[in-house]
């Protein structure tokens, strides 16, 4: 992505097989929740934030990442647009309030980085604002790892083909529509503003205490096994034996007889009309 020239489809290695995917995932997945026991055990704080252009995957990943988790204590956060109230705030403070505490993972979609993108690509923030960001931002990753939190910074790259393509298949689908903004097609027509914007916000930023990792995302399913596998290797966890459960005995319930069930309401056996045909 660097410089102003667009970047072509990248020629790949023929795609994963679903079976493989499938079963690499599931893997991972497991090492995903051993990965979170000992998060919760030992009290560790994890930060992982998910950068990139609109369509190069990022959702995709976070999802598989969460989908076995304790939502009690790993948490998404993607943020709308600030209030008036947060407008008012150190630019830093919404996030700030989000961080993990002990034993909590949490996974940015989209960050701070906001103001070095979008924000700054459509004149949403100032120039000074924009350049007092790229000051401060290493200073803050900075104190955020030195209290403890691991953080995880992810890139996700996605070629101009591709990217067109996905919002194309967004378009006429009413399950994703809803993620096709006026802004995201903006960034076809900005392709080479944002190049540049990333370009300057990783010279600032690539810092040895909180480097960026860039996953090259084309490929969905090579993207969410690459992601998955470096951000175990992230975090240094051991499996945990779970304590021992045994599941009692159910007792008899001889002195209890439930009302009739033509007393309560029931939802409508919609499945029925399927069994049906």
């Amino acid at each position: 992505m660097a410089g102003s020239k667009k970047t072509k489809k990248k020629p790949s290695a023929r795609r994963v097989a679903r079976q493989a995917y499938e079963a690499e995932l599931e893997r991972l997945q497991i090492e995903l929740v051993s990965m979170q026991q000992w998060v919760n055990a030992t009290g560790a704080r994890v930060v992982v934030v998910f950068e990139g252009r609109d369509a190069a995957g990022k959702g995709g990943a976070i999802k598989r990442i969460m989908q076995y988790l304790n939502p009690r204590t790993a948490r998404v956060v993607a943020l709308p647009m600030p209030s008036e109230r947060e407008r008012g705030q150190w630019y830093f403070q919404r996030y700030i309030e989000r961080l993990p505490t002990a034993g909590e993972i949490v996974l940015y979609d989209r960050s701070w980085y906001n103001r070095a993108g979008v924000e700054h690509v459509m004149g949403y923030c100032t120039p000074q604002q924009y350049e007092l960001f790229l000051q401060q931002a290493p200073d803050f990753e900075r104190m955020i790892v030195a209290d403890g939190i691991i953080l995880i910074k992810y890139w996700f790259s996605v070629s101009d083909a591709e990217q067109e393509a996905r919002f194309k298949s967004r378009l006429n689908d009413p399950m994703r529509r809803w993620k096709l903004s006026e802004t995201d097609l903006l960034s076809i027509s900005r392709w080479e503003d944002y190049s540049r914007a990333k370009d300057e916000m990783f010279a600032y930023t690539d810092i040895p205490e909180a480097p960026w990792w860039t996953i090259e995302s084309d490929d969905k399913r090579s993207a969410r096994l690459n992601a998955i596998n470096h951000l175990l290797g992230q975090v240094p966890y051991e499996s945990l034996e779970p304590e021992s459960v045994e599941i009692p005995p159910r007792p008899r319930a001889d002195d209890y007889e439930r009302p009739p069930r033509e007393l309560h309401r029931h939802v409508p056996d919609h499945a029925e009309t399927l069994r049906a045909t």
